[in-house]
Parts: C-alpha cells; structure tokens; sequence
C-alpha cells in the first residue's frame, strides 16, 4: 500500500488523511487485517466491507447516487463482474478435480525429469496454457498436476511460483487476461500486448528456477510413472470442453457482441452449462464447493470493496506510473486500474498489459488464480509466509520491467485514447484477473 500516495491523490472535496482519500485508508486496514489474520480471511474481509458500505452510506455516496440507494445502484452495476467470478471460481475447482483424477499428473515423470528441472517445466507449462485460458484454471490445473508429482507436499514458494506462470502468461495474450483483452477492444494492437512477453520470459526463469529448486529439497519429483496407469480421457474430454466453452463464449461476447458481457455473466453460465453436460459422462466432485465457494466469498468482497474506491486520478502517464501499478496491482483490482489508465492515455500498454497482469502474484489475493489456488492449498492463506518463501516473485517483477525497458525503450501510443473513446464506455466489464 505505500504506494498507493503517490498514485492517487485526494478529490478535494472527499474526506482524507494525509492526502489519501479514508475509504483507501480503511481498504488498507481490511488487507492488513486479512494479513495478519489469515485464518479467519473471509470475516477480515465481509467486515471490511460492511464498514467501507456503511461510511460511504453515511459520507460520500457512490457514483450511482447516494446513501442505500447509491449501494443497490451500484451493486446492481457490478453484479455481472461478481457472478462472473463467481461462476468460475466454483466452476474451475470442479475442472482442476477431473483433471487430477484424470490420473495425467501420473503418467507425467514418464516425461518430465526427474529433478528439479521437472518441476520448472511444470511451471512453464503453466504459464504457456495461461496464454489463451482462463489463468484461473492454468493455475488450478498447475496446482492439480502439483498434489500428484510431488506426493500432495507443495511448498508454499512453488505455489506462489504457479500463481506467477499463470499471471505471466496471460500478460502478453489479449485472450490470456481480461485486462490484456480490454486493451484489444479499446484499440490496443495485439502486437503492442504482445511485447510483454519480453518482461515475462525473464521473470519466469527468475522466479522459476529459484522455486522449483526450493521444491526439489522439499519434496522432489515423483521418479516413475504408476505402473498400468490408464488416461481417463472422458475426464480430459470435460476439461477440454469446459475450457473451450468459456473461451469461446469469452471471445463472441468480448469481440463480436462488445458491450452485451455487462448485461449478463454469460461466462460463469457457460461454465456452468459445461459441468452440467459433462454429469452425463461422468460424475463432478461436488465435495469441493463448500472450500471453494468461502474462497470465492471473501474474493468477491475485495473486488466489490476495490469497485468502491475513488481512484478518479493518476499522474500523467510514464514508465514510473506503469511500474508502479503493477505493486497496487497487488492489492487492488487491476480491471479499474486498466480502464483508467485506457482512458488517460499516453501509455505504452505492454508495459501497463505486464504491470497489472503479473503484479498481482505478489500476494496470495492480489489476484484470482491466486485465490483459487489458495482453496486448493489453504496453507497459502498467510502474506508473510507468501512473501518470505515467494521472494522472487517481486524480484522477477522488478527485474523483468526493467529489462523490457532496456530493450524496448518506452514508446507510449498517443492514439490510444482517441480510439477508445467511443469504445470504452461499451467494454465489457468482465471478470476480475482472468
């Protein structure tokens, strides 16, 4: 949060301590109160946004109107973003189950290798699947392939490591993150995007190495494959099917019918249709939706707390600013962040497409994978065990911004904001960190 002054400065007609607005104050208490509280994060989080309501209620309205009113209205505005996620969240926790008992992590070591170089590979898959899926379920089917090769002893800096390949990966994709995507329809060249890769590729060998090494000592690699293990492929069948379905919805809804994803969650639907097909063929492990759905409960709470903050301005446009979105990323919903910063301007959007994409893997929250994740591995639920045995998730970060800049130099695109001016105001507002 330090850096959160010098991004976003007061209106001067709204309430602030030491030129921050109080409803960033009170945001910042509720992540530190899920910090340091990390066995009870869903209270931390539903009492923050009671208290964040009931201030606003009382002091200075919402952008739909003010007082209860105001909340309704602007509950009713953000409803599609908060089933959407929801959809997904539950949805991917049924996906990553077929896939694990799909008995693919197990015929793995028949290709991967036996050391640690095995587990950096896992890791790259990952974040090559986050490139045109959803990284919600790159880092599910991450963390499923995980439990298997390793014996179910994940350490805590490996899944840290798995959030980060999927957030890497979506980064330079415009189908890979929303963030990426809504660049796209608001005239963002793919191409542009596209240079985030360069920022990406170093961060995931910085981070990569480090932890599938840190991995290795701790639990290594399964040495042999089961003997007379056999492929459920209907079960890869209901993955495949599962994830197409909600690419694809992703793409018609997002390109063809620009506009018509703020009306409806067609994604979570489409999810959801698929389950509901595939129970013909075989059975979804529906025992995991209690974790999943208080998982998904106290995500919600932070994206419908993080839709309430007055971030009505940001300096002028500038690698600095870029760079520093990528740490508010961390503990913020980057889908505000991404359309303020398409309707200022003036940025050079693979920079922005890497700050908002890949910041978020610095804490378990800061994005959705990272959550979702977490349901699976519920002993990722502490910032301070996140950030002590994650380290080089931030150290990649930093170090792949800034090797992208010296090979690239900044090149902001002026024309960006003109472009999009006819276009922003029907970019669809879709899941958070996809």
């Amino acid at each position: 949060m330090l850096v959160i002054p010098h991004l976003i400065a007061a209106a001067p007609d709204l309430p602030a301590m030491f030129g921050i607005p109080l409803e960033f104050i009170l945001f910042g208490l509720t992540l530190l109160g899920v910090a340091v509280f990390h066995h009870h994060t869903m209270r931390m989080a539903l009492t923050g946004l009671v208290t964040i309501s009931i201030y606003k209620i009382a002091f200075t309205g919402f952008k739909t109107g003010a007082g209860v009113i105001g909340l309704v209205s602007h509950v009713n505005h953000e409803w599609v973003i908060l089933a959407n996620l929801l959809g997904l969240l539950m949805g991917f926790a049924l996906l990553s189950r077929h896939f694990e008992k799909s008995h693919v992590p197990l015929v793995l070591p028949k290709y991967l290798p036996h050391d640690w170089k095995g587990g950096f590979l896992l890791l790259v898959m990952v974040w090559i699947l986050s490139s045109f899926l959803d990284n919600i379920a790159a880092a599910l089917i991450g963390g499923a392939m995980a439990h298997q090769l390793f014996r179910a002893k994940v350490h805590i800096g490996y899944l840290a490591a798995i959030v980060a390949a999927s957030n890497a990966g979506g980064a330079w994709s415009v189908l890979g993150d929303t963030t990426t995507t809504m660049m796209w329809i608001a005239g963002v060249s793919p191409l542009q995007v596209f240079e985030a890769i360069i920022a990406s590729t170093v961060a995931l060998f910085i981070f990569g190495v480090p932890a599938a090494i840190k991995q290795h000592k701790y639990s290594p690699i399964l040495g042999h494959a089961h003997e007379h293990t056999q492929v459920d492929w209907m079960r890869i069948g209901i993955v495949g099917l599962i994830l197409i379905l909600a690419l694809a919805t992703n793409v018609i809804v997002n390109v063809k019918f620009t506009g018509q994803g703020d009306h409806f969650p067609f994604i979570g639907v489409a999810v959801w249709v698929a389950i509901l097909l595939s129970m013909l063929a075989r059975r979804p492990d529906w025992e995991v939706l209690p974790r999943a759905f208080r998982g998904s409960i106290f995500l919600l709470s932070l994206v419908l707390i993080a839709s309430m903050m007055p971030v009505e301005k940001l300096p002028l446009a500038s690698w600095r600013t870029a760079f520093g979105l990528g740490f508010v990323s961390a503990v913020f919903d980057n889908i505000p962040l991404t359309a303020l910063a398409l309707k200022q301007g003036g940025y050079d959007w693979g920079f922005v497409a890497y700050a908002v994409g890949f910041g978020g893997s610095m804490i378990w929250f800061g994005s959705s994978a990272g959550v979702a994740l977490s349901n699976m591995y519920p002993e990722a639920k502490s910032v301070g065990q996140w950030v002590r045995h994650g380290w080089y998730v931030p150290v990649a970060y930093v170090a792949g911004f800034f090797v992208m800049l010296a090979v690239l130099n900044w090149h902001p695109d002026p024309d960006t904001p003109h472009k999009a001016q006819a276009r922003l105001q029907s970019t669809p507002a879709v899941e958070s960190r996809l």
